[in-house]
């Protein structure tokens, strides 16, 4: 059977798609649920439409997006905080912060595109990863200095 998809599906498709899927599991779950849409000779000619719509907009956005990743990739933050004489910041510096530096700067991202595993609480250089799609990874360079 052959389905339109309406919402990306791990393992199945993404939106736009045109895939093809037992007649169980197309039936049972994805059109009821709706993920999909069957296709049918009527209305295969418009889903190939909407498909290269969906290609071209897709197209669009990874060119776009792949450009940020190259302009983080470029960028490196130096955060200057007050430290104690063994380099311990006083606080810590967290997703928060590192997000809206980089909004300064022109980069906007979101808190779960930013994968900083702990809060960064004392001076030096520190990676970290950035995702901007499931396929699109890069990493921010980050400098921690006293004020």
């Amino acid at each position: 059977m052959k389905v339109f998809m309406k919402k990306n599906l791990v393992n199945v498709g993404l939106t736009g798609e045109m895939v093809s899927v037992d007649d169980g599991y197309g039936r049972n779950y994805l059109i009821p649920k709706g993920f999909a849409v069957e296709v049918t000779a009527q209305n295969e000619h418009s889903f190939k439409l909407r498909a290269k719509i969906v290609d071209k907009r897709n197209e669009i956005i990874e060119s776009n997006t792949s450009i940020l990743a190259q302009k983080i990739k470029e960028t490196k933050l130096i955060i200057k905080k007050k430290m104690h004489d063994d380099g311990k910041l006083y606080g810590s510096i967290n997703q928060n912060e590192i997000i809206h530096l980089l909004k300064d700067k022109g980069i906007l991202l979101s808190k779960n595109q930013l994968q900083l595993d702990k809060t960064i609480k004392s001076k030096g250089f520190y990676i970290v990863p950035v995702s901007l799609t499931s396929r699109l990874k890069t990493e921010l360079a980050i400098e921690v200095v006293s004020e």
